[in-house]
């Protein structure tokens, strides 16, 4: 994949001033950034979240999923940590788009879970790509990370291209009856690391 940087900026927040990174993909023409905090110009590793867009949980505070109470969350440990970066990747629904994303929920209003609604449009369950990551991190001086995720399969990437993980950090938050099911497809079909007690309503 090739991925170049191409600027940066200020991003006040509610959780602090980030700075904005963007990089594009120049095959796909998709755009991602990362948003970071403090400096990168040690061996220590940096808290790190790798978050893949979610229009519906990010911005439009739903409820069917947990990606918005996600990047809130990440952020809002960066800033007390002081230090940190989220990289915000371009692939909305596990990579199968908006469009196809609101299909897919048509089907889970009709009883189907996320991954038989993926696979009943023909898609794979997760169809996401993390090698963009390593071009990212690399402009930022990044060396290795102590991640925050619940999947198993960003850990297993950022190992897989060079990227070192030292430690993975719970990120369980925004549980509710609207989404109860969709997480538990989440532990039972992908593997995903959830645990009752790491909860944070």
């Amino acid at each position: 994949m090739t991925v170049r940087y191409i600027a940066s900026s200020q991003l006040p927040t509610p959780w602090g001033t980030f700075r904005m990174h963007g990089f594009e993909d120049e095959v796909s023409g998709k755009e991602h950034i990362v948003l970071t905090l403090g400096e990168f110009d040690d061996e220590k590793p940096v808290l790190a979240r790798i978050h893949s867009e979610c229009l519906t949980g990010d911005a439009l505070f739903s409820m069917r999923c947990d990606c918005g109470f996600q990047l809130q969350e990440a952020l809002k440990r960066i800033s007390e940590e002081g230090r940190g970066a989220l990289l915000y990747l371009r692939q909305e629904g596990r990579g199968i788009g908006l469009l196809n994303k609101i299909k897919a929920y048509h089907l889970q209003d009709g009883g189907a879970d996320t991954v038989e609604a993926n696979e009943q449009l023909g898609f794979e369950a997760d169809m996401r790509d993390y090698s963009m990551c390593i071009t990212m991190l690399k402009h930022l001086g990044i060396k290795q990370v102590r991640l925050m995720t619940n999947n198993p399969r960003k850990v297993d990437a950022l190992k897989k291209f060079g990227v070192p993980v030292v430690e993975r950090e719970p990120l369980q938050v925004g549980k509710n009856r609207h989404n109860e099911e969709y997480l538990a497809t989440k532990a039972g079909k992908l593997g995903h690391m959830m645990t009752e007690h790491h909860f944070k309503e």
